[in-house]
């Protein structure tokens, strides 16, 4: 089964990737763009019937930082 994994800064955590694009964007003429946030998507093939607590602790252990990052599991 497919799992996604969807991992973003917390608030208030300095996003200096969001910056640069938010910056990168009103230097090609987009007006109107404000505050931009970047994250990360993680897809995971995983064996069926993986748990939404197996997947989980692979968020909590290594695919988000949860100190500065929230994540986000999407799963069938």
């Amino acid at each position: 089964m497919k799992v996604t994994v969807t991992v973003t800064l917390k608030n208030g955590v300095l996003d200096p990737q969001g910056r640069a694009i938010e910056s990168a964007l009103k230097g090609l003429g987009f007006d109107g763009v404000g505050e931009v946030r970047a994250g990360k998507i993680i897809e995971l093939e995983l064996a069926d019937g993986t748990s939404r607590e197996t997947v989980e602790a692979m968020a909590r252990q290594l695919l988000a930082n949860t100190v500065i990052e929230n994540f986000r599991i999407e799963m069938p």
